[in-house]
């Protein structure tokens, strides 16, 4: 690979293994790119295709005796990374390359105010004054569009949302003005507005600077918007290079052609979403064209569908909930205004019927899920189940219905007892309700949920930690429907998944709706998401319903100017089934 004129980072042949005792693991193998100032350079796969490790070995933030990094040539700036040492890296760091992690909440340091964790980052690399790095800081918040600076610089992390601490370490890693920034999955769990935002910022601030990146992700959409390169990885190797126009016009590998097929089109609606596993197998050997043949759904029948579905009586009715939060100003103080999260809120919800609930972050879509079940108490109004007011019933029977009415979370793995055994995390709602009658009936339940999920016998004994994110998920799924509920509330369940990932999930929770019979409340920022799932969508904007509607109309109709913007911000929103 020949470094052009403008070359700012030329990688060849980039190796990186892991000791564990006397045996290494390969999960870096001989990989090579190049980066161009004023250019971005995309690096897209799933969890474990070695795209944050090979990051961290070009930061040499990896652990010397862990870690075995081997390369034939790592130039920044026509200088070697190879032959400095870990002092002489320091000084890289920081001034020449920088790079924005994943996860701002545990980047920032929650006990020192955002302003100084950064002003401290200024001072280890420019000689200026504590005075000076405070004024470029808040230049920098300017830059980077937060709102009032200076009462940002003297904020918390904790007291910012996840938009907000991602700018703060967008402003980090810029303070002192590298010639080459890592973006390593910078917006995965972000609002798509929100993601639209900093995506926006990232390239304006590349046209002032000139600035080289590289953008870790694992959706191609994203990198559609951002790149101007893209190198494929898959189980350590680069599987396919070129420029982004090439690569999604026009790929080559199968795992390229997965990535791109398995999130949600926006021009059709197809019975399930294809897989990489699919297109890895060579499942459809000719093309796009007879993916869509088998897959394709008939618009016809779907209207037929929708006829007899909403001729049914509601299975949920929700009229005229309010859960409003006391905002207090000091610790003895009295309540002084409230939080308005579920403001007068009424709606229907039919048996078998996806109802999709969408918005962006601080909407009320996550309080409203909660307050149906009553895992956040309402202020007011009723939410009625199956002709039964939920928020009349007493303690015994509240525990009755939690068998009908089940919720799935969006972190996982928090969602599970770190201690506790997944098959006995699954037993555990069969134990509370007393179903089945003795310890082996329970146990052979369990296997079956894990098995009707995707999962193994074998995953019983095991604990939650030795699982992948979207694993974890489908163990989540297994114990919500231990019991066998009518209604499935789905909270933003999906949204920190790969996209590979998140296509098996979608699947599985919709083969269960058709095996099982539920009725879904599927909750997302994500539009093209939660129509592809859906049968309505309803749009939510500071605690109100902003629009409801079929979600196929809704998408390619939207009346409210809000769910226009939240259509608009899909990253890659043009199809990628392509030929």
């Amino acid at each position: 690979m020949n470094a052009g004129p403008a070359s700012l980072l030329r990688v060849e042949n980039l190796s990186v293994g892991f000791r564990n005792g006397e045996n290494t693991f390969q999960v870096v193998h001989q990989i090579s790119f190049e980066v161009y100032s004023g250019k971005t350079l995309g690096i897209v796969g799933e969890s474990g295709s070695g795209k944050s490790v090979t990051s961290l070995a070009l930061m040499r933030l990896l652990s010397e005796r862990n870690s075995i990094i081997s390369a034939d040539t790592i130039l920044l700036n026509g200088k070697s990374l190879l032959d400095l040492s870990e002092n002489e890296m320091r000084f890289v760091r920081g001034k020449q390359m920088a790079m924005i992690f994943q996860e701002p909440m545990t980047s920032l340091n929650p006990v020192f105010r955002c302003g100084n964790q950064i002003v401290e980052a200024i001072l280890a690399h420019e000689n200026l004054s504590r005075k000076e790095a405070k004024k470029r800081v808040v230049e920098l918040f300017e830059q980077v569009k937060l709102p009032r600076p200076a009462d940002i610089f003297l904020s918390y992390p904790h007291q910012l949302s996840g938009g907000q601490k991602q700018r703060v370490m967008i402003a980090m890693a810029l303070s002192c003005k590298p010639s080459l920034l890592i973006a390593d999955e910078p917006t995965t769990a972000l609002d798509v507005t929100v993601q639209k935002e900093i995506l926006e910022l990232l390239k304006e601030i590349q046209q002032t600077t000139g600035m080289g990146m590289i953008f870790i992700t694992h959706d191609l959409g994203v990198v559609a918007d951002i790149a101007d390169f893209t190198a494929v990885m898959h189980h350590g190797q680069i599987v396919e290079y070129g420029s982004v126009k090439q690569i999604l016009d026009n790929p080559q590998h199968p795992y390229t052609k997965g990535l791109l097929a398995c999130r949600p089109p926006t021009n059709m609606r197809l019975s399930r979403l294809p897989v990489v596993s699919d297109f890895l197998e060579n499942r459809w050997p000719n093309g796009s064209k007879q993916m869509i043949a088998e897959l394709g759904m008939n618009n016809h029948e779907r209207t037929i569908r929708h006829k007899k579905l909403f001729a049914e009586s509601p299975i949920l009715k929700v009229e005229n909930l309010i859960t409003w939060f006391p905002v207090k100003h000091g610790l003895f103080s009295r309540v002084r205004s409230h939080i308005k999260a579920v403001d007068d809120v009424s709606f229907e919800v039919y048996p078998g019927e996806t109802l999709g609930l969408v918005g962006e972050s601080g909407c009320g879509k996550t309080t409203l899920g909660r307050s149906i079940l009553r895992l956040v108490e309402p202020t007011s109004g009723k939410a009625i189940f199956e002709g039964i007011d939920i928020n009349a019933l007493n303690t015994k029977s509240l525990r009755e219905f939690r068998k009908n009415a089940q919720i799935v979370f969006q972190d996982p793995y928090s969602s599970l007892n770190p201690g506790m055994t997944i098959g006995h995390a699954i037993m555990e709602p069969l134990l509370v309700h007393k179903l089945f009658p003795n310890q082996k009936s329970r146990k052979e339940r369990v296997i079956e949920l894990l098995e009707a999920v995707g999962l193994e016998a074998a995953h019983f004994q095991r604990y939650p930690h030795e699982f992948s994110g979207g694993q974890r998920q489908r163990v989540c799924i297994a114990r919500a429907l231990a019991v066998q509920p009518k209604l499935l509330v789905c909270d933003e369940s999906v949204s920190a998944l790969d996209v590979s990932v998140q296509a098996q999930v979608l699947n599985l929770l919709n083969h269960l709706k058709q095996t099982f019979h539920f009725t879904y409340i599927f909750i997302s920022h994500d539009l093209s998401v939660v129509r592809y799932m859906s049968d309505r969508v309803m749009v939510m904007k500071d605690g109100k319903i902003e629009e409801l509607a079929e979600a196929d109309t809704m998408y390619n109709n939207p009346q409210s100017v809000y769910t226009q913007k939240l259509i608009s911000a899909i990253p890659g929103r043009k199809s990628f089934l392509k030929n």
